[in-house]
């Protein structure tokens, strides 16, 4: 994908170069008195790049507030000229888009149930061909890579270089401290794949509470994350969605004067000797960790083979419950995340399920 790293075309009011992209506003656009006072305060806190607003609102669930479309834009327009302050909205149609454009809403996002959908995606993209509009795409909803980076390439094939991802974490099934699981390995392979690419981060949906949004705001930028982009309202307690991941101004501000920007790489040549010396140690473990799994699963088709010799089933479950279980204690007795060593293993099973299955069916 051809992309502007810096989105350069936008002048940085940031304090600090290293923030390329920082978006805060309300989640919706709820009236005009509304969007200017958050507006305003945001901007006295010289930490924003955009100001950001929900003018249409795809609920899960018919009756909730679904935004106030058009007359929102016009509020939009309005705070633009009177704080001088870039905008940015979701857009889930064309017509979103092309209503965005007429009002001069500097950036568009493609929300997480949009760039699910290519088929709204490319109607997206049809109607912002030609022009030179900042866009974002946020994950599908569901965890599919493909998906994400597909969305990313219709908008960029339109003539979309400045573009950017939005990390917002995934639905599972699971519950957990968070909204939305961070799945942050997955931001970390569309980094991988696509180099080039800016991906920013949005803390609120992944916390869905506000005490949990400056805790993922840190881990995505200890991840090398290129911005942030945060639900900031003059009064949460009333807003009309997602209350409960809304901060307030002042609040926003001191969460990202309190934020640490780490270094890239040490300065001090003593310090990346240090490093590359642990580096080499965690390089060798890495090799034989790999030549012994490459040794389980050779004997993982032995197994395959007396299996199938012998007419047994593939699962043997208890066994598998047994393992699970054994090592997930000695991971604990040895320090490990019970639940890392659970996925570990689950991940080294199931190879070893498919290994044997091939075999059973005489592959």
């Amino acid at each position: 994908m051809k992309v502007d790293l810096t989105l350069s075309h936008i002048e940085n009011h940031m304090e600090n170069p290293r923030w390329p992209l920082l978006i805060a506003g309300p989640c919706s656009a709820e009236s005009e008195a509304q969007m200017l006072d958050t507006a305003r305060q945001l901007k006295e806190t010289k930490r924003i790049s955009f100001f950001r607003a929900g003018v249409w609102k795809p609920r899960t669930r018919p009756g909730a507030f679904e935004g106030m479309g058009e007359e929102a834009l016009k509020w939009l327009k309005v705070v633009k000229e009177e704080t001088g302050l870039h905008t940015a909205c979701e857009v889930a149609t064309a017509e979103h888009a092309e209503l965005a454009l007429k009002y001069g809403v500097d950036l568009l996002w493609v929300g997480a149930r949009t760039s699910a959908n290519p088929f709204s995606v490319q109607d997206i993209a049809d109607s912002i061909k030609g022009t030179s509009v900042a866009v974002l795409v946020k994950n599908p909803v569901n965890p599919d890579l493909q998906l994400w980076i597909g969305a990313l390439e219709r908008i960029n094939r339109a003539g979309i270089t400045s573009l950017a991802a939005i990390h917002r974490g995934f639905s599972a099934f699971e519950k957990s401290a968070f909204r939305n699981a961070p799945m942050w390995s997955i931001a970390i392979e569309l980094k991988a794949m696509c180099p080039d690419l800016p991906v920013i981060c949005d803390p609120s949906h992944i916390a869905g509470v506000r005490e949990l949004v400056p805790l993922v705001a840190q881990k995505a930028l200890d991840l090398d994350v290129h911005g942030l982009m945060v639900e900031v309202h003059n009064n949460p307690c009333i807003a009309k969605s997602d209350a409960a991941q809304q901060l307030l101004p002042k609040d926003y501000a001191q969460m990202i004067y309190d934020l640490q920007l780490r270094e890239i790489a040490p300065v001090k040549a003593e310090l990346r000797s240090e490093l590359d010396t642990y580096r080499g140690e965690i390089d060798q473990l890495d090799d034989t960790m790999i030549e012994r799994m490459a040794k389980r699963m050779e004997i993982a088709k032995k197994i395959g083979c007396y299996k199938k010799d012998n007419n047994i089933l593939v699962l043997q479950l208890n066994r598998w419950e047994q393992i699970l279980e054994r090592r997930a204690n000695m991971g604990a007795a040895m320090g490990l995340n019970p639940e890392f060593v659970k996925k570990m293993m689950t991940l080294i099973h199931e190879e070893s399920i498919n290994l044997q299955t091939e075999i059973m069916n005489g592959k």
